[in-house]
C-alpha cells in the first residue's frame, strides 16, 4: 500500500505531461463556466457532465453497447465488401469500369440524405444504423484496397511471369493481396473511428437506442450534461477504437510492408 502512495506522484506527472494540454483545456471549461454563471441547458459544466455519467451509468451502458455493435458490425461488413469489391475490380476490368464511377456517385451523397431512405427499406432499427455505417466505412476501403491491388512492383511481377505463373488466381493471393495489406491496414485506421462516427448519426436521427438516441433525447429534454455525457462516451469510444487500429497497422506494415 505505502508503494503505492509513493508511486501515484510519477504517475499523476506521466499523465500531466501527456495530456497536460486537454486537462487545461477541461480546467478552463470549468473556470468559464462557473465565472459566467451558465445555466446548465447553455453550456454544462465538466462537473455536471461527469456527475450525469456516474449517478445514470446504468443508463449509458446499454447504449454504449448498442452503438459499439453496430459500429463493428458495420466495420466488418463494410470492410468485408470494400475488400471483395476491389478484388473483383481488380480481376475484371469492364467490373472496375461499372463499380468504381458508381461508388464515386454514392460517396457523393450526403448521408443524412441516404439515412430516411435506407430507414424505410430496413426498418427503424438496429439494421439501419448497421448499413449506413457500412456504407460510409466500404468507400475508403474499396479506394485504398484498389490503390493497394494496382501497386505491384513491377519486378515482382517479372519474376511471376519468368516463373511461369499464369494463374491470375495465383497473382491475386501470393502478390497482389500482400502488397495490399499496408493500404487496407491505413483505410482500417481511417475508418475504425467513422464507424462510431456514423453509428451516432443514424441513431440520433432514426433510431431508438444507443448513444446517439441518448444525445437525442437529452437535448429534447434539455438536459444538456447528459447529452455531453453521451458525446464523451462515444469520443473514448472513437479512440479506443482507433489506437487498436494503430496497433493492427504497425503490427501489419512490419509484417508485409516491403
Amino acid at each position: 500500500m505505502t508503494r503505492t502512495w509513493s508511486r501515484l506522484p510519477v504517475l499523476l506527472f506521466r499523465v500531466f505531461s501527456r495530456y497536460w494540454g486537454l486537462l487545461i483545456l477541461i480546467a478552463g471549461w470549468q473556470v468559464w463556466v462557473s465565472l459566467q454563471g451558465y445555466n446548465t441547458i447553455v453550456l454544462p459544466s465538466p462537473a455536471a457532465v461527469l456527475s450525469d455519467l456516474v449517478s445514470h451509468a446504468d443508463l449509458y451502458w446499454p447504449h454504449l453497447q448498442s452503438t459499439t455493435v453496430a459500429a463493428l458490425v458495420g466495420l466488418g461488413i463494410g470492410f468485408g465488401l470494400g475488400v471483395c469489391c476491389a478484388g473483383c475490380c481488380w480481376f475484371t476490368p469492364l467490373l472496375d469500369g461499372l463499380l468504381t464511377p458508381a461508388m464515386v456517385v454514392l460517396r457523393a451523397v450526403p448521408v443524412v440524405a441516404t439515412i430516411p431512405i435506407i430507414a424505410r427499406l430496413c426498418g427503424y432499427d438496429t439494421s439501419t444504423v448497421v448499413v449506413v455505417t457500412s456504407l460510409l466505412v466500404f468507400f475508403p476501403v474499396f479506394v485504398f484496397c484498389s490503390s493497394g491491388l494496382r501497386d505491384i512492383p513491377p519486378a515482382c511481377a517479372d519474376l511471376f511471369a519468368a516463373l511461369g505463373c499464369r494463374s491470375r488466381w495465383r497473382t491475386f493471393r501470393l502478390l497482389a493481396l500482400p502488397t495490399a495489406m499496408p493500404y487496407l491496414a491505413s483505410a482500417l485506421r481511417l475508418a475504425a473511428p467513422g464507424c462510431v462516427l456514423a453509428a451516432l448519426i443514424a441513431e440520433f436521427l432514426m433510431g431508438t437506442e444507443g448513444l446517439g438516441y441518448v444525445m437525442q433525447r437529452a437535448r429534447s429534454d434539455l438536459l444538456m450534461a447528459r447529452s455531453w455525457g453521451a458525446a464523451l462516451i462515444a469520443t473514448l469510444l472513437s479512440v479506443l477504437l482507433y489506437s487498436a487500429a494503430v496497433q493492427l497497422e504497425s503490427f501489419i506494415r512490419s509484417r508485409w510492408a516491403s
